[in-house]
């Protein structure tokens, strides 16, 4: 939800603005998110958020770190069972209190020459250019929130606006 463009208009409108316009806007939980209106989708228009959410997230990753310029790296420490490493705690190491290896893999450039690429591939980048598939993968994200919504896709920015502040005017007076 949080990548649709009915959230990136909400945040856009209730947030602040850095210094000059090219600073970028300051994302405020309290004033973007907390007020943002979800949609109360079905099950089926959750699960088809969460597949274009996981796609988007998937092909952003591939162009952040394609697989041929990066190799896995197994970071190990010690890590409780009850911590936020616990999914990395290797179930056979765990002691009496709990504490038990963690292996932790990460993305790493497979050389000095890849790292040099990889340092140009920021999300800031990624958007700048805008490929097609970003594109693509963004529209079917809209098309799967705005149909949780129950609206057109082609809203204008205007009328998605006015219709979720309707919307947060709405829910506000049930509370």
């Amino acid at each position: 939800m949080l990548h649709s463009r009915p959230h990136e208009l909400w945040a856009r409108g209730q947030g602040t603005q850095f210094r000059e316009r090219e600073s970028g806007q300051n994302y405020n939980v309290q004033s973007c998110f907390e007020t943002f209106p979800l949609p109360e989708p079905t099950d089926a228009q959750r699960d088809a958020i969460s597949e274009a959410a996981k796609e988007l997230d998937r092909l952003r990753s591939n162009w952040l770190n394609p697989t041929e310029w990066t190799r896995t790296e197994v970071l190990e420490f010690p890590g409780s069972v009850d911590g936020p490493w616990k999914r990395y705690v290797d179930p056979a190491t765990v002691d009496e209190r709990g504490i038990g290896t963690v292996r932790y893999p990460r993305l790493v450039p497979k050389d000095a020459e890849t790292a040099k690429e990889l340092k140009k591939r920021t999300l800031t980048n990624l958007y700048n250019q805008r490929p097609t598939w970003l594109d693509l993968a963004h529209r079917r994200l809209d098309e799967a929130v705005f149909a949780a919504y129950g609206w057109p896709v082609d809203l204008s920015d205007d009328d998605l606006l006015a219709r979720l502040l309707e919307l947060n005017l709405a829910r506000a007076d049930r509370h």
